[in-house]
């Protein structure tokens, strides 16, 4: 049997209408359905009571008319419309006159208003009837009443419909400002609850909503917090039995065991010093030590220290307040990334307020680009087998001490598929207009 996979984003797809519209939609259609029976009812009631009154009416005329004819022999000429033995009597009203009751009748026209009949036995076997019509009068206030009741429902569904709108934009505001909210504290901001984003006075089910968010938000954050507190214990209490370690492995005698043992020491202690800081940064404790530097001669002279290899080439020199210390620190892990994963010639761009690293290999894992680093995930294949995969995250975390943004990207030929493999990785870090403060807050300019 053959499935055929819808794609996610296909699955997802659909047309997307606010809750405004579809309340305002909702409110009209019930306002209209309840106009047009409340219409029907009232319209059918009028008529009924009309015909009513027109068939007592009838009635009445009829029974002067036969008190008449009785008396005088003939039909009352005051109503010209009694007739006599009337060959147009409708059947039905013919066979109850015949049962000897006085009975009214309506029959309908095709165009016009109803007929109404009247008609009673008389004392010489005949029938004596009285025919009429719908008055004027009558045709008119019901067509006034139909136009009044049209009118209304017109006005109970335009009423409904602004109704709708402003019930549902007061709802879909409030639901906008929680989902503004809730993407905020998604983004690591622990101090924005959701119930103070939306406000308002009356509560309701968004409230309800609000603080079930706000609620899981501080679990999460008491779980993390909780996770962070015990790596970082681990990493501190593994820090003097490894530094032990590795003083201990140094005394051992010259060989190539030894250098294992150093090796593997060493590679523990960076392992251990990393996890540490990682910890530090997500504490969100961490505070930039600003100074004016040149970027250009600072990248320039820092990565040729570190690796004479590495092509270095400043387009556009600026001068940026910033932490020497860690952008140091953002820049090696940068460039021990594309070392160990990538492939030469590794260049270095710096272009005003941004760094390019740039290498030559297979490019940056999906995952990573779609989601950014993360901790112990060395990405694909293509690019893992060495390291921790806490370069790139450490790197992340200091930029954002700095206030920098940091990207990644993969270079492809232009206009090329996504099947087609990569020429190489570019990883841009954006050092902003205005650093950060030593408190974490950002200058404004006045």
């Amino acid at each position: 049997m053959i499935r055929q996979l819808v794609p996610a984003r296909a699955q997802g797809a659909g047309i997307r209408t606010g809750l405004r519209w579809k309340l305002s939609a909702a409110i009209a259609l019930v306002g209209a359905l309840v106009a047009i029976a409340l219409s029907l009812v009232v319209h059918n009631a009028a008529r009924v009571s009309m015909l009513d009154n027109a068939r007592d009416l009838a009635d009445e005329r009829v029974q002067i008319a036969q008190r008449n004819y009785e008396q005088s022999g003939r039909p009352n000429f005051y109503f010209p419309n009694i007739k006599i033995d009337d060959s147009r009597l409708p059947p039905a009203l013919r066979e109850k006159v015949r049962d000897g009751r006085r009975a009214t009748f309506v029959s309908d026209r095709r165009r016009g208003g109803p007929d109404i009949w009247a008609a009673v036995p008389v004392k010489d076997g005949h029938v004596l009837s009285l025919h009429t019509g719908f008055t004027d009068r009558s045709t008119d206030i019901l067509n006034d009443l139909d136009q009044a009741l049209v009118i209304g429902s017109i006005a109970v569904v335009l009423g409904g419909s602004a109704l709708g709108v402003l019930i549902g934009g007061q709802l879909s505001r409030r639901l906008r400002k929680a989902a503004a909210a809730a993407n905020q504290v998604a983004k690591g901001e622990s101090d924005v609850r959701v119930r103070d984003a939306i406000g308002g006075v009356v509560r309701d089910e968004t409230d309800d909503l609000a603080s079930a968010v706000d609620a899981m938000a501080d679990t999460l954050q008491e779980r993390l917090e909780a996770e962070r507190r015990v790596t970082a214990d681990i990493a501190h209490e593994l820090r003097t039995p490894v530094t032990g370690l590795l003083t201990a492995a140094e005394l051992l005698p010259p060989g190539r065991p030894t250098e294992l043992v150093l090796d593997r020491a060493k590679a523990m202690r960076t392992l251990v010093e990393d996890v540490l800081e990682v910890a530090r940064l997500d504490g969100a404790s961490e505070r930039a030590e600003l100074q004016d530097i040149v970027l250009g001669e600072f990248v320039a002279r820092r990565v040729a220290a570190k690796d004479p290899d590495v092509e270095v080439r400043v387009v556009h020199e600026s001068m940026v307040t910033t932490d020497p210390r860690r952008l140091e620190r953002v820049l090696f892990n940068l460039l021990a990334n594309a070392a160990r994963h990538g492939k030469p010639p590794i260049q270095v761009t710096v272009e005003g307020r941004v760094i390019r690293v740039r290498d030559h290999g297979p490019g940056f894992p999906g995952d990573l680009l779609a989601e950014g680093p993360s901790r112990f995930r060395t990405g694909s294949a293509d690019r893992a087998g060495h390291g921790h995969g806490l370069g790139l995250t450490i790197a992340a975390g200091q930029a954002r001490v700095l206030g920098a943004r940091l990207t990644f990207r993969n270079v492809r030929p232009a206009g090329a598929p996504e099947h087609i493999p990569s020429e190489g990785a570019v990883a841009v870090l954006w050092l902003p207009e205005h650093a950060p403060t030593n408190t974490g807050s950002y200058p404004t300019m006045p």
